[in-house]
């Protein structure tokens, strides 16, 4: 119990000659030992490194996880070591309600058929969001995290170390210098006419003891720095290896891509493949006509898939409007183009015909179209050497 009371007193001590030499630091009444600028910059990029692992780690969470509840769960999970419960994904659920609503509105009515395909598809795209969270968890995230509870933690319980072995070095210099300047007042040769010889071997006394004190003092200085310099070494290497963790947070970021790139290009399979039938099941609920957008905002996903196009028209052997309700339309072979008000035009994008009334078409080419009386405005005729047939206008920008 002794021993414990000792070694008690002892820590504060420490503890209080540290708080002076803090508070004196502060307050630029003490000096400070300054590390080199290698040393500095070494710190600098930690605590840069720290900061953005940080953040970087935080975002890709929200981007994985939006839902902050959520994250908040799983956080409490990781800290009590339980192993997260598998959520379901957002395409999973919309999956769900789209198949019970198919379910219940009538499996076998046009709009329970697709309800149907589409929700096979969100299916998909759910399980390939599941598995690119995963991959990106444990390639991406868990690095990070183990860098930030691991190496982190170590350098900066080195660094707080470094710090009160930086305040212990220079709380003896400057304890060295006061014993010094005391010393030196103390050995001033005192004037005999004036000083009784009394106050003289008083003076001489406090000489020998002063100089008892300055040895003392060196003596901490020089264990002070050995501690100081050791230390110093320790952290330096520590800082070194910021560069391996930037070489590790390198090929993780590398998966983290590939992951990505992965999850993407079977998200884009999985809509091209429902886009497809889609489009193939849209001739058998809707005969004779070819529906889409209006203004299509961008070009299409792919040069096969005829889903955006300007309006609803007629399919047949026969061009749209070309005669009035009742009569034989003229074939396109029998059309010949008008005197004057043919234009040229450049394709924006791939175009496929929908049958052999629509002409086809890649993107950037030049065609020549022109309209005849009474066709729908929405679609031209294009030439295009000795093939011709209807064209969107939408797909199309017309030339002077």
């Amino acid at each position: 119990m002794d021993f414990n009371m000792k070694k008690l007193a002892s820590d504060a001590g420490i503890f209080f000659t540290r708080a002076v030499q803090f508070t004196e630091e502060k307050f630029g009444q003490a000096e400070k030992t300054e590390l080199d600028a290698n040393f500095e910059n070494l710190l600098a990029r930690a605590d840069s490194t720290k900061n953005w692992t940080e953040k970087i780690l935080r975002q890709t969470e929200v981007l994985l996880q939006p839902n902050p509840s959520a994250r908040v769960e799983e956080f409490l999970y990781e800290k009590l070591d339980r192993k997260v419960p598998s959520r379901v994904t957002n395409g999973e659920l919309l999956a769900q309600y789209m198949a019970e609503a198919a379910s219940e509105l009538g499996p076998t009515t046009p709009y329970g058929k697709t309800l149907v395909k589409v929700a096979e598809a969100e299916k998909r795209l759910g399980a390939a969001e599941r598995d690119f969270i995963h991959t990106a968890s444990i390639n991406f995230l868990t690095p990070l995290r183990n860098f930030l509870e691991g190496d982190w933690k170590t350098i900066s319980k080195e660094r707080r170390l470094l710090q009160n072995r930086r305040l212990d070095l220079d709380a003896c210099k400057a304890r060295l210098k006061k014993a010094k300047a005391a010393e030196a007042k103390a050995t001033t040769v005192p004037d005999f006419q004036e000083t009784r010889p009394r106050n003289y071997i008083l003076s001489a006394s406090a000489s020998a003891l002063w100089n008892d004190e300055v040895d003392k003092a060196e003596q901490e200085l020089r264990v002070a720095q050995t501690e100081f310099d050791r230390q110093a070494e320790v952290t330096r290497l520590l800082l070194e290896g910021i560069s391996s963790t930037h070489v590790n947070h390198l090929r993780c970021l590398h998966e983290f891509v590939e992951s990505q790139t992965t999850y993407y290009a079977q998200c884009y399979r999985h809509m091209l493949d429902l886009q497809k039938q889609l489009g193939s099941s849209q001739g058998a609920i809707f005969p004779g006509t070819f529906v889409g957008t209006t203004e299509p905002a961008s070009p299409p996903l792919s040069s096969t898939s005829p889903t955006t196009t300007a309006a609803t028209m007629p399919v047949g052997p026969s061009v749209a409007g070309l005669g009035p309700p009742g009569e034989a339309a003229l074939c396109l072979e029998e059309v010949a183009p008008p005197a004057s008000g043919t234009r040229k035009a450049r394709v924006l994008y791939d175009y496929e015909a929908a049958d052999s009334s629509e002409l086809a078409l890649l993107a950037d080419e030049l065609i020549t179209v022109y309209s005849l009386p009474g066709m729908d405005p929405d679609w031209l005729i294009g030439e295009r050497g000795n093939k011709k047939g209807k064209v969107p206008v939408t797909y199309l920008e017309l030339l002077s």
